[in-house]
């Protein structure tokens, strides 16, 4: 029998909060009150049946600043009723992973009636954030106080909200005991160690633990590269035909590291209980705008819009836009180019080793563009995509990252494939390579994580002279804690992250030959990356809601491709190279012949580890075919159920039959 909310109690006089609404200075009292009736309705009245109150109370709105604040917890009860409904898995007393159900909760490990800890602080703030999204118009026309604000069956209360100005912001808020403990055991005291994935995890949700998991992985997969590349740098530089063996390697690797990845992912998202959960019939994403129809899918009213106008937009403003930023990069490219004929004629002409410091003065000025360009760029992609009105979230994504990808990989490496294939200056390529890998890393570093935490340093200090002014007997600790939360920059999501990781493999694959040093240096500002985004995670943004997840999504088939690619240019450069090109003096065409059979015979063998490598380890694919079975045999159960009723049905009925 399925237990509903309403058969339960689930209002708590005092409650733990965990999420902060702020709204606008001048939001309406009947909005307000509209709004928290709505939080804590009854589900079987369409209200989110979650606990709700503003940040101070009357007494001390007349002694502190009153902000517009709100807080929103849930009992215990209704955050394991709302765990079902997401779809949360945990394991089981038998050591399997199971859906939540809240009637079955006592066969599930860890679970107490007494203790509160069966759920993650982080899955508890994920539950909230479902039922707030989850908020649906019923017969209000229009947002009370707010005539403009239109509303209609079915729509989203949270983001109508949002989108209309009169909520600033939903965001959860940190537990100082809990990220202290965190922050003890990952970054406070830089040690080579491993990071706490699953205490991440339980703090930060499994969207971040994967990707910290994925940038330690990586780095420790570096590792080898740099230890054989280091004395292929020192000593035998010029001997191309020496890196054979080192690019052959860096090709296996960059493959076998991939495909061992996606099976250590899927043993910590089975454990985590991601790889199991159902995915959600995916609703329109907040953006999405067109003429209120019925959806034919759905049967409910929503937002239609063709999708022709989408392509139409898509095909004739966002590929001529895109491909117009392409060519002005080609063109800044260019302008570098003419830097570098500079300072070369300068420092040929004086020969001081003033001017031979100015030779890599023209590479970091570029590198820097870069970064610039691709920042800007990454501004305009996400204005297109926008307005190209994408239906759902997914696809936004994919045509963001599309969008970024592209110009990224042409922005960062358009100039290294014009040195390699077109000016064949392989001391220029090394040179470059090396400064705008360096360069990259510095700035990276800085505008990511040292000056947001400076500003943020600033801020701390500002609100804490201003609550030791005040001199009130109120305990502020939680007025003072949601005050400097909410003034922190947003963390936007692990796509800038991924994008600088993958750059980096692309600085490390796909010249391998021509600079081995590359991932030694990636090594080294990998280890400070993952302390300097640990820092940028627990004390420079809000905490993030948590995202469940079962894998790094599209960044996996990102890599790969990459991998594809270095198999290429490493080729290419290694059939340039002067002692190869010596074993060929008079036919060309031959040795062309040999580069591209090597190519093709690197790649069908990537393809065949690739292969040969199981996504998901044995004892996972046996516990996700278990767990198929027993679904499949449970279906079956309840058929025959059904059909035995029946058959106790048909007796009854012809007897009447007969009786007529």
């Amino acid at each position: 029998m399925k237990v509903t909310l309403s058969a339960l109690n689930t209002s708590e006089s005092s409650f733990t909060p965990l999420v902060v609404i702020e709204l606008a200075q001048d939001v309406k009292e009947e909005t307000k009150e509209w709004l928290k009736n709505r939080i804590i309705a009854k589900k079987e009245d369409g209200g989110a049946q979650l606990l709700f109150r503003p940040l101070l109370n009357k007494y001390e709105q007349e002694t502190l600043e009153n902000q517009n604040l709100y807080l929103v917890g849930a009992s215990k009860i209704r955050m394991l009723l709302g765990a079902e409904a997401v779809g949360l898995v945990k394991e089981c007393n038998d050591n399997t992973m199971r859906a939540f159900t809240y009637r079955t909760r006592q066969n599930f490990k860890g679970f107490d009636d007494n203790n509160d800890d069966f759920l993650t602080m982080a899955e508890c703030q994920f539950i909230i954030k479902h039922e707030l999204e989850n908020l649906r118009a019923k017969d209000e026309k229009m947002i009370p106080g707010y005539p403009q604000a239109k509303l209609y069956p079915g729509k989203s209360l949270l983001r109508r909200l949002l989108t209309s100005g009169i909520v600033i912001q939903v965001f959860p808020l940190h537990d100082n005991e809990a990220l202290k403990k965190l922050e003890d055991s990952w970054y406070t005291r830089f040690a080579l160690k491993y990071q706490p994935i699953d205490g991440i995890r339980g703090y930060f949700g499994e969207t971040i633990a994967l990707y910290f998991g994925f940038l330690e992985y990586f780095t420790f997969a570096l590792i080898p590269m740099a230890v054989i590349g280091l004395p292929y740098y020192l000593f035998v530089w010029e001997d191309y035909d020496k890196y054979v063996i080192f690019a052959s390697f860096n090709l296996i690797w960059s493959t076998v590291i991939l495909e061992v990845w996606k099976r250590g992912c899927a043993d910590m998202t089975y454990r985590w209980g991601t790889l199991l959960m159902k995915r959600k019939f995916e609703e329109p994403r907040p953006g999405f705008h067109g003429v209120l129809g019925i959806n034919p899918i759905t049967g409910k009213e929503e937002p239609l819009y063709p999708s022709y106008k989408r392509q139409l937009r898509i095909y004739l403003v966002s590929l001529p836009f895109v491909c117009l930023c392409l060519y002005f990069s080609l063109y800044v490219m260019m302008i570098y180019f003419d830097l570098e004929v500079w300072a070369l004629g300068l420092h040929e002409n004086s020969g001081s080793e003033w001017t031979s410091v100015l030779l890599y003065v023209p590479s970091i000025i570029y590198a820097i563009v870069i970064e610039i360009m691709n920042r800007l760029y990454r501004y305009a992609a996400e204005f297109l995509t926008s307005w190209e009105n994408h239906r759902l979230e997914s696809a936004y994504q994919n045509h963001l990252i599309l969008k970024v990808l592209v110009f990224n990989f042409l922005n960062c490496f358009a100039s290294l494939f014009y040195i390699a294939f077109v000016l064949k200056d392989m001391k220029l390529l090394r040179q470059s390579l090396a400064t705008l890998l360096i360069t990259s890393q510095i700035l990276n570093q800085i505008v990511e994580s040292l000056l947001p935490y400076w500003l943020q340093r600033k801020h701390g200090v500002r609100v804490k002279r201003k609550m030791q002014a005040l001199k009130t007997d109120i305990d502020a600790t939680l007025y003072e804690q949601v005050i400097l939360e909410k003034e922190m920059g947003t963390y936007l999501g692990t796509f800038d992250d991924y994008l600088e990781l993958f750059l980096q493999f692309g600085y490390v694959s796909l010249f391998s030959c021509v600079y081995p040093l590359a991932a030694a240096f990636a090594v080294l500002n990998n280890f400070t990356e993952v302390n300097s985004d640990a820092l940028k995670m627990c004390r420079v943004f809000k905490r993030p809601f948590s995202e469940p997840s079962a894998s790094i999504g599209v960044w996996q088939l990102a890599f790969e491709t990459m991998s594809v690619i270095s198999v290429v240019t490493n080729c290419a450069l290694i059939g340039m190279s002067p002692q190869v090109n010596a074993v060929f003096p008079e036919s060309k065409a031959d040795l062309i012949l040999i580069v591209v059979a090597v190519e093709h015979a690197l790649l069908a063998l990537k393809f065949i580890l690739a292969f040969a490598i199981p996504d998901k380890p044995r004892h996972i694919q046996v516990k996700l075919a278990r767990l198929e079975f027993e679904s499949l045999e449970a279906l079956k159960q309840q058929q025959m159920k059904l059909v035995t009723e029946n058959l106790k049905e048909e007796p009854k009925e012809s007897g009447k039959e007969k009786a007529t």
